[in-house]
């Protein structure tokens, strides 16, 4: 019998030390690649969050690997920090931990996702979304 997807989603949680929006902004400003999985639906719903790179959620391991050919420009290294960010925060936290599964080993994501950081006040973009899918 499977566990259920609360259990894996607590095993993935339990390898990361989650951000929250606020320790976000300043992991970005430290260098952190910010990375945002949500579809372009819920962008248009919510908002484009700013310095976020979009990475559809079906190719985020080929573009962040950095020994892909796939690789964004940015994959530079596994000690790179990588904040996944998602609509809630829920399948983030399952895609960070599969960027750590990868040797990502800083690779974390955010507490309450795109609702966390604007229940926290912090400003979206008016930019068009930086695409990388």
């Amino acid at each position: 019998m499977s566990p259920g997807v609360d259990a894996l989603l607590e095993q993935a949680r339990a390898g990361l030390r989650r951000l929250t929006p606020n320790e976000t902004v300043e992991a970005v400003r430290a260098g952190a690649l910010l990375i945002d999985t949500r579809t372009e639906a819920q962008r248009r719903e919510q908002g484009e969050l700013p310095g976020a790179i979009v990475v559809d959620r079906t190719v985020l391991e080929w573009r962040l690997d950095p020994a892909s050919v796939s690789r964004i420009p940015e994959a530079t290294g596994y000690d790179r920090e990588i904040v996944v960010v998602c609509r809630h925060g829920y399948s983030s936290s399952l895609a960070a931990a599969s960027l750590q599964a990868l040797g990502l080993r800083r690779a974390t994501d955010m507490i309450g996702g795109v609702q966390g950081w604007r229940e926290a006040g912090l400003p979206m973009s008016d930019r068009p979304a930086d695409l990388r899918c």
